[in-house]
């Protein structure tokens, strides 16, 4: 058994402080790249330079490996490299006021145009408040309704002559000229009139009507001499405004000449002011509408005024280069912006004002960085980022449309162009879910970086390791580590990465001992962070969270949980499983029992028969039909039942690390050969009997030997382990100097043979050129007792049918 054993140095992978020539991180220069993730960061890099449609990128990785805060920091250096992007500002479409127009121009220019509009609109109300308050228009205004009233009185002078011939005049009235009868060539009284006989009102009547007939086209010279006038008012008013406002949208044209879209705004907005100049003459209403404490109700004009204000939608004005913005929270507005909405009286109203910016519109031209999980959980966020990135363009939408309600106004703005670099951020299973259903994913996400979750434990990444923690001193403001504190640091990496030639670059877990190894260097009012702090911060830290660990070993200790760890028992094997209580994970030895009999042939796993088996320990039982058939059913069939259980456990078993266990319980039960109860195993095994490596080892292993340590070492306690996990031992220290004094032994193995030597005490036995195995070998008992069996089955069965 001694050739199988693990030399004590093979169960860690210490850091020697002689592969560093520093005192303290406070000598070393901080790291300015990731470590281990070369992979990642040229797909990253390349991604990044690509400007093609769809070369959008996806962050593959799990949480703590670094991949946002490297994302973040990447895409700003390739950022501070572009352009200002520009800025954007919705206006009202005087054509069609439903789609509010969008503006584009040079970064920061968005501002100042709001402002030299609604400041040019300022003015001007306030100009053509005088201007049509001015003597000169009063005068000009006054000659037109002269010359009105001139020409309408010699109408009505015409109309008087024609109207005396038949007996009555006109006299005007607010309501316009009315006909009155004359009596004596004066205008005839109420009194009179009521008093006039039947036949003389019908002679009145049939002379009012002549009358008309008559004055028929001298009333319709009059209605074109009154809308000469409003018109010629108009025309007035028109050019009295022009004359107010050319001077202002001159000085507009000059300075966003060079912008088409811009000019064509600024002269339809000079139109409507034009047209709608009757709206300025008004001076500004302040009073609030009576009767009501909770409304106030803007005026006509003030409401009508909105139209010539501007919305600075995106504002680049102090941005230096092309911007980067990571969207926590991506739901359907926080993406695509949103139309807000007032409520007025009771009903529910928006403008062109109303328009807010987002995420893809304040990212435009440069970076936008999402999570996965985040978009995927919000309604219709996935699918219009997926339509925004396929057309290139922005849809500020209301998303009760798309869900068919109806709101009381609605906006289309016009759509703003995209040209935006999307990095997703999310885990490989997530991509490969996209990338087999969503036909769009692999269109426009073409570029995955995948972000290892361990790096190779070379000397050039234990020294950026070095330098990783000299980064974080110096970011945060920690103590300084020392050499020792280091090199420990490093083990603890290996011990996350559970492989003694890799460092975990899942950072986030190791930058959280560092915070706490500082901690507990203040505390101990050291200077620096000693190999003792870190020391400590790792042992605090599995105390915060090994009660369930610890209960259970009570629970061995006081004999509530059966566990033989010395003496001998024949189909009885101590096995190991891991489990986990939120941030520690831990091995717990379990009771396997083994059964055979004779009945129906085949492997009981009563774990599967009470639905407690996973589908990967039921396949390592069947591995074991398998082994059993080829090594011993050769000749004749095995005629022989076997029943197996984890005594004791009342929770899921999954995965097939206790195959090799389970077998060696079975091939106890058969030959009758009892296992040292002082050995635990771990170890997946293959149809050849071929040891196969497993996951979890170094907690399988610590966790036999607390409850060894709790029920007392013999010397002969010790794991059976697969060959292949000897490069993931990162053991704790106390077991590697109980294995170093021979209080505790780690064994080797690569095939079922071996183990079962190390268990029972008794050889495997090799097969002869005969096939038979020698005498007093495991093989050759276990053959024995089932070619016995088979023989008195079968004689069995004859007799019956001789009877």
């Amino acid at each position: 058994m001694e050739k199988y054993k693990v030399d004590w140095r093979q169960l860690n992978s210490f850091c020697s402080m002689e592969n560093f020539d520093f005192e303290t991180t406070k000598e070393l220069r901080p790291l300015k790249d990731i470590i281990g993730q070369d992979r990642a960061v040229k797909s990253l890099e390349f991604g990044l330079k690509m400007n093609k449609k769809g070369y959008n990128i996806y962050i593959s990785g799990l949480s703590g490996t670094g991949r946002s805060s490297y994302s973040e920091s990447i895409a700003r250096s390739y950022a501070e490299n572009m352009s200002t992007p520009q800025d954007w500002v919705y206006v009202y479409n005087f054509k069609h006021p439903d789609k509010p127009k969008a503006l584009g121009m040079e970064a920061g220019l968005g501002r100042q145009f709001k402002k030299d509009i609604e400041s040019m609109i300022e003015q001007i109300r306030n100009e053509i408040i005088m201007a049509f308050r001015s003597t000169e228009y009063e005068s000009k205004k006054t000659e037109l309704v002269k010359d009105y009233q001139k020409k309408n009185q010699e109408m009505l002078k015409k109309l008087n002559e024609i109207a005396a011939q038949y007996g009555f005049m006109f006299k005007e009235t607010e309501h316009g000229l009315v006909t009155i009868p004359l009596v004596e060539d004066r205008p005839m009284s109420q009194e009179e009139y009521e008093n006039l006989s039947a036949e003389k009102m019908d002679e009145l009547r049939e002379k009012s009507n002549e009358l008309s007939l008559k004055t028929f086209e001298h009333f319709n010279e009059i209605k074109d001499l009154e809308e000469q006038l409003r018109r010629k008012v108009k025309k007035l008013d028109e050019k009295t405004g022009y004359d107010v406002i050319n001077y202002y949208i001159k000085k507009l044209l000059n300075r966003y000449n060079h912008r088409k879209e811009i000019r064509e705004y600024i002269n339809e907005m000079e139109r409507d002011i034009v047209e709608n100049i009757h709206r300025f003459r008004k001076g500004e209403d302040s009073s609030q509408e009576k009767g009501s404490a909770f409304f106030i109700k803007k005026s006509g004009d003030d409401h009508f005024h909105l139209r010539y204000k501007v919305n600075l939608l995106v504002d680049h004005s102090e941005t230096k280069h092309a911007p980067i913005i990571n969207e926590n929270n991506p739901t359907f507005y926080n993406l695509m912006g949103a139309i807000e909405y007032k409520n007025e009286m009771g009903a529910l109203k928006t403008d062109f004002t109303q328009i807010k910016a987002g995420s893809l519109h304040m990212a435009n031209g440069g970076f936008l960085l999402l999570h996965t999980r985040e978009i995927l959980l919000q309604p219709y966020a996935w699918d219009t980022l997926k339509r925004a990135l396929k057309t290139n363009e922005i849809n500020i939408e209301n998303l009760s449309q798309q869900m068919g309600l109806i709101v009381t106004s609605s906006l289309k703005p016009e759509p703003i162009p995209l040209d935006i670099k999307v990095i997703l951020i999310g885990d490989a299973y997530t991509y490969s879910l996209l990338y087999a259903l969503d036909e769009d994913f692999k269109k426009l996400f073409k570029i995955m970086a995948d972000f290892d979750t361990e790096m190779s434990r070379d000397q050039e990444n234990m020294e950026k390791m070095a330098a990783f923690i000299a980064t974080h001193c110096e970011e945060v403001g920690l103590k300084d580590f020392d050499r020792s504190a280091v090199c420990r640091v490093i083990q603890y990496s290996s011990r996350l990465a559970d492989h003694q030639e890799k460092l975990t670059s899942r950072f986030s877990q190791v930058v959280e001992v560092l915070y706490e190894a500082d901690q507990w260097a203040t505390e101990d009012y050291s200077d620096t962070v000693a190999v003792e702090h870190v020391d400590k911060s790792i042992e605090e830290r599995i105390y915060r969270n090994n009660k369930y660990e610890e209960k259970l070993n009570e629970l061995f200790q006081d004999g509530t949980l059966l566990m033989d760890v010395t003496g001998n028992k024949t189909g009885q094997i101590n096995g190991l499983v891991v489990m986990g209580s939120g941030q520690h994970s831990f091995g717990k030895p379990s009771r396997i029992t083994v059964t055979t009999y004779r009945g129906k042939p085949g492997i009981i796993n009563i774990e599967r028969e009470v639905a407690k088996s996973g589908p990967i320990h039921s396949k390592g039982v069947y591995v074991l039909s398998g082994y059993l058939g080829k090594k011993y059913a050769q000749e004749h069939p095995i005629s022989l039942s076997v029943s197996i259980s984890f005594e004791q456990n009342y929770s899921m078993i999954d995965g097939d690390s206790a195959s090799s266990t389970e077998l060696y319980g079975i091939l106890s039960s058969i030959s009758n050969v009892p296992i040292k109860q002082s050995i635990a195993v771990t170890g997946s095994v293959n149809q050849n009997g071929e040891i196969q490596p497993i996951g979890g080892v170094n907690e399988k292993i610590e966790g036999f030997f607390d409850v060894c340590k709790r029920m007392g070492f013999t010397g002969d306690q010790g794991v059976i382990i697969p060959k292949q996990n000897m490069k993931n031992l990162m053991l704790k220290d106390e077991v590697v100097e109980a294995v170093k004094d021979g209080e505790f032994h780690i064994y080797a193995i690569s095939h079922v043979e071996e183990g079962i030597e190390i268990l029972t005490g008794v050889p495997a036995g090799t097969e002869d050129e005969n096939g038979n195995y020698p005498e007093g070998t495991i093989n050759a008992m276990v053959r024995s007792r089932l070619k016995r069996i088979h023989k008195e089955d079968s004689k069995k069965a004859n007799d019956s049918k001789d009877a």
